[in-house]
């Protein structure tokens, strides 16, 4: 059992943390042939945009794929560190494979929640994490972070980044990183002749802001349906604070699953929220 005391501290004053060898490294070689097999079969190639990169190859929304990827949102260690940033109630925003291939430019720097029109610093609104499915070093395009910038004050996320430091989260095979939404980040330049670096970005948001992937209709509910309670919960299936998303006062993963209700809406005082 890990010691999650100082990334919780981490988190807080750096923006980031990394817990290293967190995951079975047996369950990791299940997790790359997986994304090997999704590459191949849905034909994934990359998508050549100055985000996204033109050596880096991405395939989305992973729980519609194999009930193994159904593991990841619900890793508790992970979990319990991204509730310490956005509270308990968060939703999985998005989980997506990433593999960044020999030749790829460094990605430029950027935080998650930039998208959000919110005076900054703030309440944290997003939380994620990158599961090295490889090791993670500087020539092979770790991702880069910019230490206690989820501090700063209205940052200028389209001007000049020549003069901002970053740092390379190097990191093991079966090693997390985890970041504030509002730490500046992004994926280093791969410069080996043969190592492609492989992650996994399983994305949180908090429960009252919109999720970046469509769970509800990028899932078949016939998977959904195979879900434990706590990932339907995860997914947006319940309510939060018992009042947002409720149908009738119920949960839908209620209506639909016949999931208990921890909070019911009838329970929660919105002048003194819980």
């Amino acid at each position: 059992m890990h010691d999650l005391s100082k990334h919780h501290k981490e988190l807080e004053e750096n923006g980031y943390t990394i817990v290293e060898n967190l995951i079975d490294t047996d369950f990791i070689d299940e997790l790359v042939k997986d994304v090997e097999r999704l590459e191949l079969m849905l034909d994934r190639s990359p998508d050549n945009n100055r985000f996204e990169g033109n050596r880096t190859t991405r395939t989305y929304n992973l729980l519609a794929h194999g009930e193994k990827w159904q593991h990841i949102p619900v890793q508790p260690q992970v979990l319990e560190l991204v509730e310490g940033v956005l509270g308990e109630q968060c939703l999985v925003s998005s989980l997506a494979s990433i593999s960044l291939a020999p030749g790829e430019t460094a990605q430029v720097i950027h935080a998650d929640d930039q998208v959000q029109p919110i005076v900054k610093p703030h309440v944290a609104t997003v939380c994620n994490s990158m599961w090295a499915l490889t090791d993670f070093t500087e020539e092979n395009g770790a991702t880069r972070v910019v230490p206690g910038s989820h501090l700063w004050q209205n940052p200028d996320y389209f001007g000049d980044q020549s003069d901002i430091e970053t740092i390379p989260a190097e990191m093991p095979k079966g090693s997390v990183l985890i970041w504030h939404g509002s730490t500046w980040h992004g994926g280093g330049a791969n410069t080996t002749t043969g190592q492609t670096r492989i992650g996994v970005a399983m994305n949180y948001c908090a429960g009252f802001i919109r999720q970046q992937e469509n769970q509800h209709l990028g899932i078949p509910p016939e998977i959904i349906k195979t879900f434990s309670p706590e990932l339907r919960q995860l997914c947006g299936f319940g309510m939060y604070r018992g009042l947002t998303g409720n149908i009738e006062k119920h949960s839908p993963a209620h209506l639909l699953y016949g999931d208990p209700e921890e909070t019911q809406l009838w329970d929660y005082d919105p002048i003194e929220p819980k």
